[in-house]
C-alpha cells in the first residue's frame, strides 16, 4: 500500500524499470490518474530528494569537468543511433523549487514519459540529459548524498563556452535528434534559445511551450468570455494582465499577442493588450532597473510612482483576464478573484504557476469567490467539484498538451529548426480540438484521456506549417493529403507490446 505521492513515484518508477511495456500501458490506459505521479506537482518531489531517492543510472549526467570531451561522453549512449529527442534542463529553475543542480534530472525522465505516453514516441528514442554546472543552493553542497559537482555555478562566460561545445557535440552525434530545453533560469532560457534556435533543431518548453498552450486555453477562454452578454468585451477589447514576469510569463505573453494580431491587429496594437508585473510592481518604462527581457512589454502610457499592489494594479488596468506565473502560492485571494468578478461578467482566471504548491489560486475557492462565473485553468490538475447543485470542471494548462505533438512532428518530418510558426500551429491544432461535448460542458482544453489523438492533430498542424515555411527535411510527406498524413503519424505511434491483457488484471493501488 503506497499511500504517500513520493512512495508512488518510487515504486511507478522501479515498474518501469522492471518491465517497460507494463508500465507505458499503465500510464497510457490511467493517464489522467498517474500524471499528477509521473510529472507536475509530484515531479517536484522527487527533484528536491532526488539524490535521496536514487536507485540507478537513469539519464546522462554531463558536468563542466567534462568540457572538453563531451563528444566522447554523449557516444557513450547506448541508444546513439535510435536517438531522437532530448529533454536538457541544467537544473537551476526547477518548476518554481529554484537551483536543484543535478537533482533536476527526474524533470527530463518525467518530461520523456509524457512524450512517450502522450505522442507515442519510442522510449528507446529519448535521451534525458542533466547538465551539472554546479549549484547555488548551499543545502545540496553540504548534503553528503548530493549526486553532483560540489561547487558554485560557473561563471557566465564558462558556461556559454560549455553550451557551445554541448550543442556542436548533440548535432554530431545525434543528427536527428531535436532537444528541448527545460527549466533554465529565467536569463539562460532566453539566452540560448536566441542563440540556438537558428542553428539546431531545438526550441524551450517553459518559453514556447507554454506560450503555445495558453494560447489555445486564452483563445477558447476569450471566446466564452466575449459572448456572455452586452457588457462582455469583443475579442479585440479583452486586456491580460500577467503576474509573474520570469521566462514562462514573457515568453507566454509574447506567445499571446498572435491572439490579437490574428484579429487583424498590428503588433503594437497587441502589445498594447497586455500589462506586466514582477516582485516590484507594475512594469512601466520609467521604473528603474527593469531587466532586459522584461522590457517588451514595459509600459509606455504610465509615468507615476511605482505601482504595487495587485489589487490597485487590477483597479488601473481593468484587465478582463489575469494571469499568474509567479510562483506565489495563494496570491489571487478572496479580494482578487472578487475584483475580477465585479469587473467581468466571466472572467479568465489563470493561475499557472507549478506544482500546485505554488499555484495562486485554488479551483473551489476560484468558483466560490466569483459565484460559479470564473474561465479557469491551472497548470497543476484539480479535480472537477459540485457547487450549487452544478458540476465545474477545471480546465489544465499544461505542456503536455502541446509538447508531445510538437516533438513528434518535428521527428517525422525532419524539420532543420522549430520555429515560431510552429509553434503557433501547435496551439491553434489544440485549441480547434475539442469535441462537441467538451464544448457544451464549457471546457477549454481537451481531457486528457484524449491526449494521443490530440497529440496526432497537433503533428498534423505542426508538420503542414513546417512544410510551408520549408523547414521540413522529408520531402515524402508533402504530396500527402490531410487523411493520408494523419494516418501515417498515427502509425507511427509507439505502442506498449505483449501485455494487454497483463495490465487488464493489474491492480496496483496507488
Amino acid at each position: 500500500d503506497k499511500s504517500d505521492p513520493l512512495e508512488k513515484y518510487i515504486f511507478l518508477n522501479g515498474l518501469k524499470e522492471r518491465d517497460p511495456n507494463l508500465f507505458y500501458t499503465l500510464l497510457g490506459q490511467h493517464l489522467p490518474e498517474l500524471t499528477p505521479l509521473v510529472y507536475t506537482p509530484v515531479i517536484g518531489q522527487a527533484c528536491l530528494n532526488y539524490s535521496h531517492i536514487y536507485r540507478r543510472p537513469e539519464g546522462l549526467i554531463i558536468s563542466h569537468k567534462d568540457k572538453g570531451r563531451i563528444r566522447e561522453v554523449l557516444k557513450a549512449w547506448p541508444n546513439r543511433d535510435l536517438a531522437r529527442i532530448a529533454v536538457v534542463t541544467d537544473g537551476s529553475r526547477i518548476l518554481g523549487l529554484g537551483d536543484l543542480g543535478v537533482n533536476g534530472l527526474p524533470i527530463s525522465l518525467g518530461k520523456l514519459d509524457l512524450y512517450i505516453a502522450g505522442a507515442g514516441i519510442r522510449p528507446e528514442s529519448t535521451l534525458p540529459i542533466c547538465l551539472d554546472l554546479g549549484t547555488n543552493t548551499e543545502k545540496y553542497l553540504k548534503d553528503p548524498l548530493y549526486l553532483g559537482l560540489r561547487q558554485k555555478r560557473v561563471s557566465h562566460r564558462e558556461m556559454n563556452e560549455f553550451m557551445e561545445e554541448f550543442m556542436a557535440a548533440m548535432k554530431e552525434v545525434f543528427p536527428k535528434l531535436l532537444v528541448q530545453f527545460e527549466d533554465f533560469s529565467t536569463e539562460n532560457a532566453f539566452f540560448y534559445l536566441d542563440a540556438f534556435r537558428e542553428r539546431y533543431q531545438c526550441f524551450n518548453d517553459d518559453i514556447q511551450g507554454t506560450g503555445s498552450v495558453v494560447l489555445a486555453g486564452f483563445r477558447n477562454a476569450a471566446q466564452i468570455a466575449s459572448g456572455a452578454g452586452v457588457n462582455a468585451p469583443p475579442l479585440t477589447g479583452h486586456r491580460v494582465l500577467f503576474y509573474g514576469s520570469g521566462s514562462a510569463g514573457v515568453g507566454v505573453a509574447k506567445q499571446l499577442m498572435s491572439f490579437f494580431t490574428n484579429l487583424g491587429m498590428t503588433e503594437q496594437e497587441a502589445k498594447e493588450r497586455i500589462w506586466t508585473v514582477d516582485s516590484r510592481g507594475l512594469i512601466y518604462e520609467g521604473r528603474a532597473g527593469v531587466i532586459e527581457h522584461k522590457k517588451y512589454f514595459a509600459r509606455k502610457d504610465y509615468s507615476g510612482p511605482p505601482m504595487k499592489g495587485l489589487k490597485n494594479i487590477i483597479e488601473y488596468v481593468k484587465p478582463t483576464a489575469l494571469l499568474g506565473l509567479s510562483t506565489q502560492r495563494g496570491a489571487f485571494t478572496k479580494e482578487i478573484v472578487e475584483l475580477m468578478t465585479a469587473l467581468n461578467p466571466r472572467p479568465i482566471i489563470f493561475p499557472l504557476s507549478n506544482p500546485s504548491s505554488l499555484c495562486e489560486l485554488e479551483y473551489s475557492n476560484a468558483v466560490e469567490w466569483s459565484a460559479g462565473k470564473v474561465v479557469f485553468a491551472s497548470g497543476s490538475p484539480y479535480n472537477a467539484i459540485e457547487w450549487q447543485g452544478k458540476k465545474y470542471e477545471p480546465g489544465q494548462g499544461n505542456n503536455m498538451y502541446v509538447f508531445p505533438g510538437i516533438g513528434l512532428a518535428s521527428i517525422l518530418c525532419e524539420a532543420a529548426k522549430v520555429t515560431n510558426g510552429m509553434i503557433e500551429k501547435a496551439a491553434m491544432s489544440l485549441a480547434g480540438s475539442l469535441t462537441t461535448e467538451e464544448i457544451a460542458d464549457g471546457l477549454i482544453y481537451p481531457r486528457l484521456i484524449r491526449i494521443r489523438e490530440v497529440s496526432a492533430r497537433i503533428a498534423l498542424g505542426v508538420i503542414r506549417q513546417a512544410q510551408n515555411e520549408r523547414v521540413d527535411q522529408n520531402a515524402s510527406l508533402r504530396d500527402l493529403s490531410d487523411d493520408d498524413l494523419l494516418a501515417y503519424i498515427k502509425r507511427k505511434m509507439w505502442e506498449p507490446s505483449s501485455v494487454e491483457s497483463e495490465a487488464k488484471g493489474y491492480q496496483s493501488k496507488l
